[in-house]
């Protein structure tokens, strides 16, 4: 095959990247041919597709045409169509959910965990307006005008739409709003190639009470008619009750640098989160999605199997939520996470929930040894919820030759959870069934929940 070759292909599969998955036939079978990824097909599509890359085991192709769709196809209405990140709006929500479970069971295969039962994928059934944070990059329009949006799919090249149908519709009246005031006040871009500009992008959250925090994000210390501007945003947006300046001046893709000023409002927002109260400082981990966030730490309380005697050692803790929501099942807990600004929220949180048996500490949660050498293995229980790269293989092992009898793992990312479980089995525990649980709905993302148990301990 060349580039720019067309083919006519029965799409048999998708992946969590949202391409359609076929084969182009080889003696007779459809599925002994080269492996073809092809961008805008679902399962069960019969596609004309144009080839646009041709590597040694697989092709890259585009849907030029679609035959005959397939019964998983949905029109996609949102009005940010195209910029990558719902890779799953094309196909059925009931598609996407089966797509999701073949994820997490595919991982664990490829782990070499064939044996280990994945439920099905556990959901609020709620696929729009559900995420509580955005980022939208800013650039100058041909016009020379400043604009938001969105990434066009693979690449840094902004679309600038500012509604999205996972988001709340205020978000892009906000942004526009925020695009305004910075052309009035002759802000200056921020140019990856160059390194020179100023403003680079506007990050929003907000709360189930509809309280909103706008970050802008710069390359300085300083944004022109920042004294102002929280003024202007509260009467135009009343909701707005945090303003905060950070400063990035990095050549990075990273959004968010390590410096906040507060030019209006409130330091935090706060949010009801399992009938707890808690504070969220504007770099603190916080799900995006609250319903499905407190379905997904029901299943880890669920699995901790907590009787009230049990200490809780809470890892990658953030600003203290699972913890926190587990602590009236425990004796104690104990939360460790390196960003102090995270710890002293979650701090904070266990006090104003009058919750006395929690507390929080700064450390590297990948290796918080001495921590588990001063604990009673047979009265603990471990929670991790580490970031997509998952956890290290130190920390494991220190679980385990720390006798750990029981772990509760939660990750956004099936493929390092396998790996991590495919280790925690070589280190003697066994592995319980893994449930997902859809966080992030017409996305490729996965959250899951697993249960591991000393074998020695049922022996």
């Amino acid at each position: 095959m060349r580039k720019n070759e067309e083919i006519t292909l029965r799409v048999t599969d998708l992946n969590n990247r949202g391409y359609g998955v076929g084969h182009l036939e080889s003696a007779g079978s459809p599925d002994d041919g080269i492996t073809v990824f092809v961008g805008g097909a679902v399962t069960g599509d019969l596609v004309r597709a144009k080839v646009i890359k041709v590597a040694k085991e697989y092709l890259v192709a585009r849907t030029e045409e679609v035959i005959e769709p397939s019964p998983h196809r949905v029109e996609d209405s949102c009005p940010a169509s195209g910029c990558g990140g719902c890779v799953s709006r094309g196909i059925t929500y009931a598609h996407e959910l089966e797509r999701k479970r073949d994820y997490v069971k595919a991982a664990f295969c490829k782990a070499g965990l064939p044996d280990v039962a994945v439920e099905e994928v556990r959901t609020t059934g709620k696929i729009s307006r559900y995420r509580n944070k955005a980022e939208y990059p800013v650039c100058r329009d041909q016009n020379g005008k400043i604009r938001a949006g969105f990434y066009a799919a693979a690449t840094h090249r902004v679309v600038p739409i500012t509604d999205c149908d996972l988001q709340p519709e205020v978000f892009g009246r906000i942004v526009r709003f925020l695009c305004e005031f910075c052309e009035k006040h002759d802000v200056s871009t921020y140019e990856e190639a160059t390194g020179k500009g100023l403003l680079r992008h506007f990050y929003l959250r907000s709360t189930q009470k509809g309280e909103i925090m706008v970050c802008l994000v710069g390359n300085g210390k300083k944004l022109p008619g920042g004294e102002v501007l929280f003024g202007e945003l509260q009467r135009a947006f009343p909701q707005v009750v945090s303003l905060y300046w950070n400063e990035n001046s990095e050549n990075t893709n990273v959004i968010l640098g390590k410096n906040y000023r507060l030019l209006g409002g409130e330091p935090y927002l706060t949010d009801t989160l399992c009938g707890l109260q808690f504070q969220i400082a504007p770099g603190a981990f916080y799900q995006v999605n609250h319903d499905a966030c407190e379905l997904l730490y029901g299943v880890a309380k669920e699995k901790a199997g907590l009787t009230g005697e049990e200490l809780l050692l809470d890892l990658y803790c953030g600003i203290g939520t699972i913890g926190l929501s587990m602590a009236d099942c425990a004796k104690e807990v104990r939360g460790v996470e390196v960003v102090r600004e995270a710890v002293d929220c979650a701090n904070e949180n266990a006090r104003a929930n009058g919750i006395a048996n929690a507390s929080f500490t700064v450390g590297d949660a990948g290796d918080p040894t001495e921590m588990l050498g001063q604990i009673d293995p047979e009265k603990m229980v471990v929670v991790i919820d580490p970031p997509r790269k998952g956890t290290t293989p130190e920390l494991i092992r220190a679980i385990a030759g720390a006798k750990v009898g029981k772990v509760v793992y939660v990750s956004c990312n099936p493929d390092t959870l396998a790996r991590d479980c495919a280790i925690f089995r070589e280190q003697g525990y066994a592995i319980g069934a893994v449930t997902p649980v859809d966080l992030f709905p017409r996305t490729g993302h996965c959250e899951s929940v697993v249960q591991l148990i000393r074998r020695d301990i049922n022996s």
